[in-house]
């Protein structure tokens, strides 16, 4: 798709992938309602981007979950009105007691394809709620979830990419941006090419939610 060339480009890049993933998740596919309540499990890119669209969203319960104490800081600047450390809390039972029963959606952006993460985020729901999964899983990982888990017409929905049509989302996203709605730039650091080790070991780190290498500094 085509952008327009007063656009910074070097902050559009992430758009195409990490950005409009958990955009789109919460947008598009999960689409929740005014008033309704959300679980991000991961505040990485994917996740963040989430929660962001969570607000776009209406949502006013948004809960956001990570082990990284700076990206559950970054997530409560960013709009989350709750914040959790898996490593600190039985995570549904956390989420039952701030969402009165059960969030209305999950997502889980965690990235670890871990079953025990999306064990978690489905139990979080409440009656009739949907979880969303786009978190990477190494082929050939099973999925086993207790039959009760769903028995509350409960779902479960795999998504890619935020089942996003980016000539039309994209564009979507850079004007909310630009009403000051989706700060995605909040979550980018740039770095020189020779200094893509350093760029990927703040990412690991947690210091740095989206690096961008750029090769040369940008116009000004």
């Amino acid at each position: 798709m085509r952008v327009s060339r007063e656009l910074p480009l070097e902050k559009l890049g992430p758009l195409g992938c990490g950005v409009q993933t958990g955009a789109g998740a919460v947008l598009n596919v999960l689409r929740p309602p005014v008033g309704s309540s959300i679980a991000v499990f991961g505040a990485g890119a994917v996740g963040l981007s989430a929660v962001m669209a969570a607000i776009v969203a209406g949502c006013t319960t948004i809960i956001a979950l990570d082990v990284k104490a700076s990206r559950l800081a970054l997530a409560r600047e960013l709009g989350a009105t709750h914040t959790l450390n898996p490593a600190e809390v039985d995570v549904v039972d956390a989420i039952r007691q701030i969402s009165g029963g059960g969030v209305d959606y999950a997502l889980d952006t965690s990235g670890a394809g871990s079953p025990a993460v999306v064990s978690q985020a489905v139990e979080s729901l409440a009656t009739l709620g949907t979880c969303g999964l786009v978190g990477g899983a190494p082929a050939g990982m099973e999925l086993t979830l207790q039959h009760w888990t769903l028995f509350w017409g409960r779902s479960v929905r795999g998504i890619i990419q935020g089942d996003s049509n980016p000539d039309l989302f994209i564009p979507a996203l850079i004007a909310l941006h630009a009403q000051g709605r989706f700060p995605f730039d909040r979550l980018l650091a740039f770095y020189p090419l020779h200094e893509i080790n350093e760029a990927a070991a703040a990412s690991v780190e947690g210091h740095v939610v989206k690096p961008v290498i750029r090769m040369s500094s940008p116009a000004t």
